[in-house]
């Protein structure tokens, strides 16, 4: 028996390889119980919770009223710029501050686009750059450094 739809079976698998994943990561930390959680507590039932829509989605992926979908090709291109973003960031966070590591973050992140603009990139880029500072440094007062150590 073949699925319908090879799209919704690669969702439904990943996500069901990614939550039976952390729920088994997570049980080796101690419960608790609900009225006093652990440190495994959520990531154990967020995982088992993304496990069972996993295996929902692939039994959807073999229905009769699933549409026939074919899993494309993947672009790597596009998977390189977004993967290699967010590695950027985190080398980039301590060293150059939040702000130049969420602009560029979102910039090469842009890059994998194929309607990429610089000017919608640059744009994008402030825009986050103010939200992100706005909600963690100054609405969760957590101890970012904004700019690079030379410039502070």
């Amino acid at each position: 028996m073949y699925p319908r739809s090879e799209k919704r079976l690669a969702t439904g698998l990943l996500y069901l390889l990614l939550g039976a994943g952390t729920a088994l990561l997570a049980s080796g930390y101690p419960m608790g119980t609900p009225a006093r959680i652990g440190p495994g507590y959520f990531p154990f039932w967020l995982g088992l919770l993304l496990a069972a829509l996993g295996l929902s989605i692939t039994v959807r992926a073999y229905a009769a009223r699933a549409p026939r979908e074919k899993l494309e090709r993947w672009d790597f291109k596009s998977l390189s710029w977004m993967t290699g973003s967010v590695v950027l960031f985190g080398v980039m966070l301590k060293p150059l501050g939040l702000v130049l590591a969420i602009a560029t973050l979102v910039v090469v992140a842009s890059r994998a686009s194929h309607e990429f603009t610089w000017r919608g990139a640059l744009a994008n880029a402030a825009v986050m750059v103010a939200l992100i500072v706005g909600a963690f440094v100054y609405g969760l007062g957590l101890p970012f450094s904004l700019w690079p150590a030379f410039l502070d």
